[in-house]
């Protein structure tokens, strides 16, 4: 089984490989990015429960990692999503 195979046997639900995918697209080289909630569901046209959701799904099942980040005030700022074994989806150049 390929590693993209593997999200779709975990049994997940739609709205968590639509984020899933979302996530991989937004993620730097590094596997990392940071959108809000919101965006996600304006691009995805889902509501933001349902985004809530999808991030716990894939949370719990080990293909993201997800930090708070926090502005210097002290204040809560977006998360940051880290994209497990990102560097599978990186192309060799040559």
């Amino acid at each position: 089984m390929n590693y993209f195979e593997s999200i779709y046997a975990a049994g997940l639900p739609n709205r968590a490989i639509s984020v899933y995918f979302y996530l991989v697209q937004k993620a730097n080289s590094d596997g990392k990015c940071f959108p809000s909630e919101r965006r996600i569901a304006m691009d995805l046209s889902v509501s933001r429960s349902t985004v809530k959701r999808a991030i716990d799904d894939l949370e719990r099942h080990g293909f993201i990692k997800v930090e708070q980040r926090y502005r210097q005030s002290g204040a809560k700022s977006s998360l940051l999503f880290t994209v497990k074994d990102f560097e599978k989806y990186r192309r060799t150049k040559g």
